[in-house]
């Protein structure tokens, strides 16, 4: 393409956003729709994000259903379309299934590639492609720019930035002889381990996605790591080993090919012909796994570059950023984070079970409400709080606990809020959870869904009066997730209180 038709050249933008994936997308189209004039800008030379390359064996864990019980375009459909990107018009929404072929729910990541890629091209959001951010400074002179990102096109300055740019830089344990592996991200055609022995480091998804999709080519597979795998089904929640992998803890326990070993690895050696791993059970004894090849599925890192050399603090095996409830940075005003990053922010974790922020069908709702919060904090441009009366407010809750996305993705992380003004409740709409209750100067009370890690889904009403907090949790959902009498009539009572 022609330079001078490139759009965003290097210069001063209000916003900058970095990365052309889902949370990048939705950022900007929120962003948009908020008046806020913004610049994106990505390495990559088209939309997708790491759904560009990965997974490897090409199918998603997250699905979209093309019939449900409420059709395409509703709000409750998004119940059960975890990948399409949230947009207002007709013609944006629920996008993902027009690009399924139909033989399965999960689509594949070509489809899920070409569900973006139509985003991008429908909304007409311009991204400046094939220009990569290389580094990041502060600006401190009394202008409005707060920040200067150096890329391989120039200088852009802004006030705000935003970075989406995935947890997709690959990272390794220090295990003496791990230059020996090649890491998930290096996995060629299933087709090229016929025959081999196949050692993989790590026990989560992509370990048993490799399993899984070399089981009909690898001799014998063994997957290790110090900690015993969980399922999903098991935790029942997102948490652990997705039931789609359960094949390979079906062949470690009949004896077919497949192990599955709770063991630290010690060490990789090469000798002739073959890789010999050094395991350690906890309780001191060593062995050897003799392999063909090595494979490293321990995981990615934020690619954050000098972020924290200007005083983004990070945390945790996978750097990520320490975040504000809002999802900027809490060392750094002014740096905010969209996309799968935002699965740093805190949550009450409650029932240890995490929020959904780190997959689509959960941070898209963070990039809506992202936008409307920088738009608010940073521009100026105020929501409108709209007063709400006590009956209509107990319908409004009755049809989030049916229908709300937010709260059904989110469990115990967003939350439907409202404020008590001048003796009227205000809708002032989706929120944090954790900010909400961290605002103690304000009364109202806020609705989350949340899960206790028994499978059930029930309702939570906080309420806030006289700076005084409290939780009710309301009965159990039925398994359709519809509100029922007991519900409302738990709602009137609570609202009476106020």
């Amino acid at each position: 393409m022609d330079g001078s038709r490139r759009p965003f050249p290097p210069g001063s933008y209000p916003v900058v956003v970095v990365g052309s994936g889902p949370g990048a997308l939705q950022m900007s189209y929120s962003l948009r729709r908020h008046g806020i004039d913004h610049a994106v800008i990505s390495a990559d030379s088209a939309p997708g994000g790491m759904f560009r390359k990965w997974p490897v064996f090409q199918r998603l864990l997250s699905w979209t259903k093309p019939h449900a019980p409420d059709g395409p375009g509703s709000r409750r459909y998004l119940r059960f379309d975890w990948n399409s990107l949230l947009a207002d018009e007709a013609q944006l929404s629920s996008l993902q299934a027009k690009h399924m072929d139909g033989t399965s729910h999960f689509p594949s990541r070509a489809e899920m590639e070409a569900n973006l890629a139509g985003f991008a091209e429908v909304a007409d959001i311009a991204i400046r492609y094939d220009c990569e951010w290389q580094s990041t400074a502060r600006i401190d002179d009394g202008g409005p720019d707060r920040f200067a990102l150096t890329t391989s096109d120039g200088e852009y300055r802004c006030r705000v930035a935003v970075f989406a740019v995935g947890v997709a830089e690959p990272w390794s344990p220090r295990i003496p002889g791990i230059e020996h592996a090649h890491h998930y991200a290096e996995v060629g055609p299933a087709e090229d381990y016929a025959g081999r022995r196949v050692f993989i480091i790590g026990k989560r998804n992509s370990a048993f996605e490799l399993a899984s999709g070399l089981m009909q080519w690898a001799s014998a597979i063994t997957l290790a790591s110090p900690s015993p795998a969980k399922l999903s089904v098991v935790t029942k929640s997102l948490a652990g080993v997705r039931a789609r992998y359960v094949q390979p803890f079906e062949d470690n326990v009949i004896g077919g090919g497949c192990a599955i070993v709770s063991a630290a690895i010690d060490g990789i050696a090469r000798t002739e012909g073959e890789f010999k791993v050094t395991l350690r059970a906890a309780d001191g004894s060593t062995w050897r796994v003799a392999a063909d090849d090595v494979i490293n599925a321990t995981g990615f890192v934020a690619p954050l570059r000098d972020l924290p050399d200007i005083g983004v603090n990070v945390f945790g095996q996978s750097r990520l950023p320490a975040l504000s409830h809002w999802w900027e940075s809490a060392g750094v005003a002014g740096i905010y984070f969209a996309g799968t990053i935002t699965q740093a922010a805190p949550s009450l974790g409650k029932y240890g079970v995490p929020h959904n922020s780190g997959a689509v069908h959960g941070f898209r709702f963070n990039a809506v409400l992202l936008a409307r919060h920088i738009a608010e904090k940073e521009f100026g441009k105020a929501s409108a709080s709209i007063p709400i009366g006590s009956d209509e407010l107990v319908k409004v809750l009755l049809a989030d606990i049916g229908e709300s996305p937010e709260l059904w993705h989110q469990h115990g992380f967003l939350s439907r809020s409202f404020a008590l003004r001048d003796g009227k409740m205000h809708d002032i709409g989706y929120s944090p959870l954790t900010a909400f209750l961290d605002d103690e100067k304000q009364d109202g009370l806020s609705l989350a869904l949340e899960r206790d890690g028994s499978g059930d889904i029930f309702p939570v009403i906080y309420t806030r009066i006289g700076g005084a907090t409290r939780e009710e949790q309301l009965e159990r959902l039925t398994p359709d997730g519809v509100a029922s009498h007991g519900h409302e009539q738990t709602l009137a009572g609570v609202l009476r209180d106020f």
